[in-house]
């Protein structure tokens, strides 16, 4: 029996999926989102206020603020309210509705941002306003997940740690990149080791992380318009760059197995599947870190009217396993959700 007196003390970290019979290889699914978070933020949430307490930046009467798309928000908005602080989310129009609902619902406070900066996006519009708030008033404290080392100091304590327990004959670790906070603290643990773990990081097109093209994403989580200040290339041996479509795709195709996993999951994933088909795959261990699950995600990418209205209705056609899904894009679209 487990008895915790705070949310973030349970974390499933023991699960993972064989993904054999959905991608075709060995590839071993380390599903995080088995925490009242329902995401792997809740680590890096935790590490990076306990670090603002013990150096004296947080303290009562402390208002936190944070840029997120949306599951770091929740995580930040789990933790104010255990210890009692307030706590401000800046977001935008791409923010699950269910993730705004669910910090609103812990007492948090949720802006969003409507229109992108010129030169750096949404991302770069959120941030700015950040600025603003913590300029005006010294009672807010900026965590700043991107450029904050605990981010992956989490995941090189304990992510990282817990893969290479089970697998210690790891070959390849397939990590998404979002604020990289993951996927640095993976990389540093094992390159640090000098174990001979191949590093894979997975991101989205029109993510400019690794020097792409900045374009359209509407499926937050990976990707970014900024280049995290927490990336180190020298720590990735591999990017595979993934398709909105194919993310979508892959989600629904793990979904028709009885796996509901979000967006991010659904891009690592189909990442994996892409670089073993490419590479000889034979014996080797493949692990890849599943960041979230997907009831956060019914609205979008689980919804035929918002599928419909933002990848037209061939997005799943040529998927055999959704046939259904495909079919309900061809109905009435007059009730898609808000975005």
């Amino acid at each position: 029996m487990t008895v915790i007196s705070a949310p973030v003390d349970f974390n499933e970290e023991e699960l993972y999926v064989d993904l054999r019979s959905i991608v075709g290889h060995a590839l071993f699914l380390k599903c995080e989102g088995f925490n009242f978070a329902g995401s792997i933020k809740l680590k890096a949430a935790r590490e990076m206020v306990e670090a603002a307490e013990w150096s004296g930046d947080l303290k009562p009467g402390s208002i936190l603020i944070e840029s997120s798309s949306g599951n770091l928000g929740v995580a930040l908005s789990i933790i104010a309210a255990s210890k009692g602080y307030g706590f401000v989310c800046v977001t935008d129009v791409r923010c699950n509705v269910s993730a705004r609902r669910a910090m609103e619902a812990l007492g948090s406070q949720v802006h969003v941002i409507p229109q992108p900066a010129t030169n750096d996006g949404l991302l770069g519009a959120r941030i700015a306003y950040v600025r603003a708030l913590c300029a005006a008033d010294e009672r807010y404290v900026w965590l700043n997940q991107y450029a904050n080392a605990d981010n992956w100091r989490a995941h090189s304590r304990t992510t990282a740690p817990a893969i290479a327990r089970h697998f210690p004959g790891l070959d390849v670790l397939f990590v998404g990149a979002g604020t990289t906070g993951t996927l640095m603290g993976c990389a540093r643990y094992f390159k640090e080791l000098r174990r001979r773990v191949r590093i894979v990081a997975v991101d989205s097109v029109g993510s400019v992380t690794f020097g792409g093209e900045s374009g359209r994403r509407m499926i937050p989580g990976l990707g970014t318009s900024v280049r995290p200040a927490l990336l180190n290339e020298a720590y990735v041996d591999d990017v595979v760059v993934v398709e909105e479509t194919d993310t979508i795709r892959t989600c629904h195709r793990l979904a028709r197995r009885g796996f509901l996993f979000g967006g991010s999951t659904g891009t690592v994933v189909s990442g994996a599947g892409r670089w073993l088909d490419e590479h000889d795959a034979h014996d080797l261990t493949a692990v890849a870190i599943a960041p979230d699950l997907g009831d956060r995600y019914l609205d979008t990418i689980y919804h035929p009217k918002w599928l419909h209205e933002f990848y037209g209705d061939d997005v799943l056609a040529t998927d055999d396993l959704t046939g259904d899904l495909e079919r309900d894009l061809s109905v009435n679209h007059s009730d898609s959700p808000a975005r």
